[in-house]
């Protein structure tokens, strides 16, 4: 059975905190103030139908980056240090937490073995196949193990019979990995 090392929030969250470690007060505010940004453009974007989806990710490192300049300013930090900030603990805590009561829960439900597996969220943007230049492309994000599952994955959504895309007329332009970042987590 398999279990999740992070779930798509808590890989927002640790994205944040990794960028935010030794960042003064201004800096952090300015990725906040990014991070708003973000979130407004994914607000007016046409909605994705399931999740994660971009607002979701906008809207979780949005609170994140505004949680760390609150820590900042209550403890007095001129650099962001996730080790003196307790949530950052407390989280990782819970996730080991959660991991192995999965893990148990697995063991128990039916004995098959446990499989921590390592997920990204990646971005695909796809577009009909024969549309005019003007027409919007689609974008999704997709929680997989690799570009190429998420691709897999995508493909399959898209020819879904009774899903949005069945005539089969999309097809995929780009596959971008945005959580955790490029590098992170290596």
């Amino acid at each position: 059975m398999p279990v999740y090392e992070y779930h798509p929030d808590e890989l927002a969250q640790i994205s944040v905190v990794r960028r935010a470690a030794g960042l003064t007060l201004s800096e952090v505010e300015t990725q906040r103030q990014a991070a708003q940004d973000r979130e407004d453009r994914a607000l007016a974007a046409p909605e994705e139908p399931r999740k994660p989806s971009e607002l979701d990710i906008a809207l979780r490192q949005r609170l994140e980056w505004a949680r760390i300049a609150h820590v900042m300013t209550d403890q007095r930090m001129a650099l962001y240090s996730p080790d003196e900030d307790r949530r950052v603990a407390r989280r990782e805590e819970q996730r080991a937490q959660r991991i192995a009561a999965e893990a148990a829960w697995s063991e128990q439900a039916g004995g098959l073995p446990v499989e921590v597996l390592r997920h990204r969220v990646y971005r695909i943007t796809a577009g009909p196949a024969t549309a005019p230049a003007e027409e919007e492309a689609l974008i999704r994000h997709i929680f997989a193990a690799s570009a190429g599952a998420a691709v897999e994955h995508a493909r399959a959504m898209f020819a879904r019979h009774a899903s949005l895309y069945e005539d089969g007329g999309h097809r995929i332009i780009s596959v971008e990995q945005v959580l955790p970042e490029p590098g992170e987590f290596s």
